[in-house]
């Protein structure tokens, strides 16, 4: 069963390459780090802080345009860790069909604080397990 998890935390550095975004469960103590790229984090940062563009960024972009097709974004959900990488796939529900888009988890997260309301975002048990485990 997926675990629904929020998002706590952005560490954005000038002086590395890979910032990290934490993800914790919403109805308990564990969480995780995930190790993404500069863009990504900086594009979710802008939307936590309600940071608004003139013109639509990348993941607004994405949005509108699966929006402009008659899909609706329905969630987020982390699937596996293979190798120390995760995989997430972006939920959509499209002429009463659920489909599930394989994504990058920093792509999915971004999406996901873009839509309006924010997307849920859920965690694989056996992900979840792995993944705290190995940040405790």
């Amino acid at each position: 069963m997926p675990v629904k998890m929020n998002l706590s935390r952005i560490i954005i550095s000038e002086i590395n390459n890979e910032q990290v975004i934490y993800l914790k469960e919403e109805d308990g103590e564990r969480k995780f780090p995930i190790i993404i790229g500069i863009f990504e984090a900086t594009s979710i940062d802008r939307k936590v802080r309600s940071d608004l563009s003139t013109r639509p960024p990348t993941h607004d972009l994405l949005v509108n345009i699966v929006t402009a097709l008659g899909a609706e974004f329905e969630s987020v959900l982390i699937t596996d860790l293979r190798n120390g990488t995760y995989f997430a796939e972006l939920m959509l529900k499209h002429d009463g069909e659920l489909l599930a888009i394989d994504a990058r988890p920093s792509d999915a997260i971004a999406v996901a604080v873009t839509c309006e309301p924010n997307l849920p975002i859920y965690v694989a048990e056996e992900v979840l397990s792995e993944a705290s485990e190995g940040s405790a």
